[in-house]
């Protein structure tokens, strides 16, 4: 299974995870001409996808939906709510409803040889997910917009050979920055986002032997930046009480406009 990311952060979200017979994109946060530059830079044709699982109905999400669904009848996915929301959105133009594919958290989402399954996540927003996915006996998940984790979170997150991970932002940068106080106190919320600090945490809860590679996404462009991201996480591994330290694992940082390396497990 291959994983890669085609752009992160706030301004655009766009994973892709497939293997030589299944292709599916979590998220179409970006223009759909990125989209498909992202995929042939890897091989795959936008006409080869089987599915895209949207997390949330937030535009960084979802802006490239209507011309990718309009282009090729690539079928959606995404909670019930999700798709409500989505489908009221006249940004993203005409496009055929029978696309939509409602799904629930916790419910197996079986496509070509891969396994889907979303799990809930505290956002603010109508009914968000993280994914996890499954090709054969190798697994990795993609969980952004958290506003915290807790044990459901962690359990579900257990046992991954890759895991794209949200790493918001620096919580001294967001407080003394320019953002409204309104604004900062939704995103250090329990529906916000997950800071670097939080991040590192969670990641102590599952770490393992066989964790090939963590890439932190979703980077605020305003309240992080890559270095600051992954020193810090590293810092938390390394003070933190797990067993492992940051270099036993390979950790790097998904880029807002350009592609991650190719991911494989």
């Amino acid at each position: 299974m291959r994983l890669v990311s085609i752009a992160s952060g706030s301004s655009g979200n766009c994973i892709y995870a497939g293997t030589d017979n299944t292709h599916i994109l979590i998220d179409a946060g970006i223009s759909n001409k990125r989209i498909e530059q992202g995929l042939n830079d890897i091989g795959v044709k936008g006409s080869e996808l089987d599915g895209v699982f949207i997390t949330h109905e937030h535009s960084d999400h979802v802006k490239g939906l209507g011309v990718l669904a309009r282009k090729h009848g690539v079928p959606i996915y995404a909670t019930k709510e999700t798709l409500e929301e989505i489908g009221q959105m006249k940004y993203l133009g005409d496009y055929p409803k029978d696309l939509f594919h409602p799904i629930m958290p916790d419910a197996l989402v079986c496509i070509g040889d891969m396994e889907v399954r979303p799990f809930s996540i505290d956002h603010d927003a109508a009914n968000p997910v993280a994914y996890r996915i499954k090709s054969g006996q190798k697994s990795a998940a993609v969980a952004t917009d958290m506003g915290h984790f807790d044990q459901y979170i962690i359990e579900h997150l257990q046992g991954l050979d890759a895991l794209v991970l949200e790493s918001n932002h620096d919580v001294r940068m967001l407080e003394t920055g320019p953002y409204p106080y309104y604004l900062k106190r939704r995103i250090l919320s329990d529906h916000g986002h997950l800071s670097n600090d939080n991040a590192g945490r969670l990641l102590n809860h599952i770490l393992h032997d066989n964790m090939k590679h963590i890439l932190l996404g979703h980077l605020s462009k305003e309240n992080n930046y890559e270095e600051l991201a992954y020193e810090t996480v590293k810092l938390e591994i390394d003070q933190g009480d797990s067993q492992y330290c940051s270099g036993d694992f390979a950790i790097s940082v998904a880029k807002r406009d350009e592609m991650s390396q190719i991911i494989t497990i």
